[in-house]
């Protein structure tokens, strides 16, 4: 039995890319226009971490989002099984890319929040879909949906303590 599965550098950055590129390309959008600013004005509730470690987080959960892809992308499952899951996987990371909008731009929060409920379930279906074809690229989105969940909890209070 093979252990050790040679790399393949170019779908790998590629899987790196789609995500880190996607979601550093919204964040930057909302920094340069200065939407961001506003957050640090309203009432937060208990847990909420300081501004720098959304940034640090989103990273790391972006790197391992390609990780991930590039695992299902590169497995020996058919062509059929691997790209339902990979339409999961561009289908949430849609969705993960509008809740920012919705929350810092266009700042309906309630809205947002609802939103990352249909984005919590989107993942847990997604992790489902790549469980059956590579398991460690399944677990290697446990941490987002845990970050997730911890973010449904900071936007939902959120809502609640600004009106």
């Amino acid at each position: 039995m093979k252990f050790v599965k040679t790399i393949r550098l170019r779908p790998l950055l590629i899987s790196l890319l789609i995500p880190l590129g996607s979601g550093g390309a919204v964040g930057l959008l909302l920094a340069l226009t200065g939407k961001f600013d506003a957050y640090g004005e309203l009432f937060k509730p208990p847990l909420s971490p300081p501004a720098w470690l959304f940034s640090v987080a989103w990273t790391i959960l972006y790197a391992l989002m390609g990780i991930s892809a590039y695992l299902v992308t590169t497995s020996d499952a058919p062509v059929g099984v691997k790209s339902d899951a990979l339409w999961q996987y561009f289908v949430q990371l849609g969705i993960n890319l509008i809740w920012p909008i919705l929350f810092f731009w266009f700042e309906l929060r309630l809205a947002a929040f609802i939103w990352i409920i249909v984005l919590i379930a989107a993942v847990v279906r997604m992790i489902i879909g790549f469980c059956f074809i590579h398991k460690p690229a399944a677990l290697l989105q446990i941490p987002y949906l845990l970050w997730l969940i911890f973010a449904a909890y900071l936007n939902g209070a959120t809502f609640l303590l600004n009106g």
